[in-house]
């Protein structure tokens, strides 16, 4: 992942597409010679060398003809424009492979916390195993009327006492399942409560429809 801190443009080129830019707006016709590196220089507040990067850019992309001992002379605005648009077109896929680098970030942050948050169910759910609250696990019958009805739709507490606090489905757990849960033939259903309320849970979800 690439820190968008590191992601810059070098000087040189902004300089190289600005002075396209000016060419195809017309602010510097073709066949005119720009200035020297040390007006330049002074006029963008850097350094010849970095001017003179710019300059050769220019010119490996047929922007400028560079004379040696005579400066640089405009010789086609049309290559002007095909650089500034590549310029554009690579910008634009800069700002997106940076934008995705940072949706990935965050997905990963979210992963984490998602990890996290599991990590602290499934501790839960062993505390409540193993420690002050023993859950009772019981299968629902082939055949039970609850099969396919939510927990609320069939007021379970209201009918048993028992409280549903999780639905086991193969190897995973699902802790408070909610009102809306619709019971599946194959849910093993942890519920607390005392011995009254097991017999009543058990007799309740026996009932067939």
């Amino acid at each position: 992942m690439i820190p968008s801190g590191l992601i810059t443009i070098p000087r040189y080129l902004k300089i190289a597409v600005d002075l396209a830019a000016r060419i195809v707006s017309g602010e510097i016709p073709e066949g005119e010679k720009l200035k020297g590196r040390s007006v330049l220089s002074t006029e963008y507040n850097v350094s010849p060398e970095t001017i003179r990067r710019a300059m050769s850019i220019l010119s490996d992309k047929q922007v400028v003809v560079i004379n040696l001992g005579s400066g640089a002379v405009v010789t086609s605005r049309e290559n002007a424009v095909q650089f500034v648009k590549s310029f554009k077109d690579d910008e634009s896929i800069s700002e997106m492979r940076l934008e995705l680098n940072q949706m990935l970030e965050k997905r990963k942050n979210m992963d984490d916390k998602i990890m996290s948050m599991t990590t602290k169910i499934i501790d839960m759910y062993k505390y409540m195993r193993n420690d002050l609250i023993t859950p009772v696990e019981i299968q629902i019958p082939k055949g039970s009327n609850i099969i396919g009805k939510s927990i609320g739709k069939l007021h379970i507490w209201d009918h048993t006492g028992a409280t549903v606090i999780g639905i086991i489905q193969g190897s995973d757990v699902i802790i408070s399942p909610g009102s809306y849960y619709e019971f599946d033939q194959n849910d093993r259903i942890l519920i607390v409560g005392d011995k009254n309320v097991v017999e009543r849970f058990n007799a309740y979800v026996r009932e067939i429809s």
